[in-house]
C-alpha cells in the first residue's frame, strides 16, 4: 500500500488518517525513521517505560543482582518484548 504525505516548509508531515487508523495512532505518540538499504520506513513506538514495569519478575530470595546483571536482565527483557512487538506489527 502507498499513501502520499507533503512536506510543509517547516519539514513536517501529516500521517494520512488510514495510517494513524491503522496503527492507532494518536496525538502526542511517537513514530521511528529507520534506513535501510537506501529505503527509509517509519512505524510507530507504542512502548513506553511504564510498559516495561514488572516484566522481569522478581530476583530469587535472598539474591542481590550486581548492577551489570540487573543491566543485562532489564536488555534481555526489553529486547524479548521488542520482538514480540515487532511480531504483532507484521500480523497487523
Amino acid at each position: 500500500m502507498s499513501v502520499l504525505a507533503t512536506i510543509t516548509s517547516k519539514g513536517q508531515i501529516t500521517i494520512p488518517k488510514e495510517v494513524r487508523l491503522r496503527h492507532d495512532l494518536k496525538a502526542g505518540d511517537t513514530v521511528e525513521f529507520l534506513e535501510e538499504g537506501g529505503r527509509t520506513y517509519v512505524r510507530p513506538r507504542k512502548i513506553r517505560a511504564i510498559d516495561l514495569a514488572g516484566i522481569l519478575g522478581r530476583p530469587p530470595s535472598g539474591k542481590s543482582l550486581a548492577i551489570e546483571e540487573f543491566d543485562d536482565a532489564i536488555a534481555d527483557a526489553v529486547a524479548e518484548e521488542w520482538a514480540e512487538f515487532e511480531a504483532r506489527e507484521r500480523e497487523t
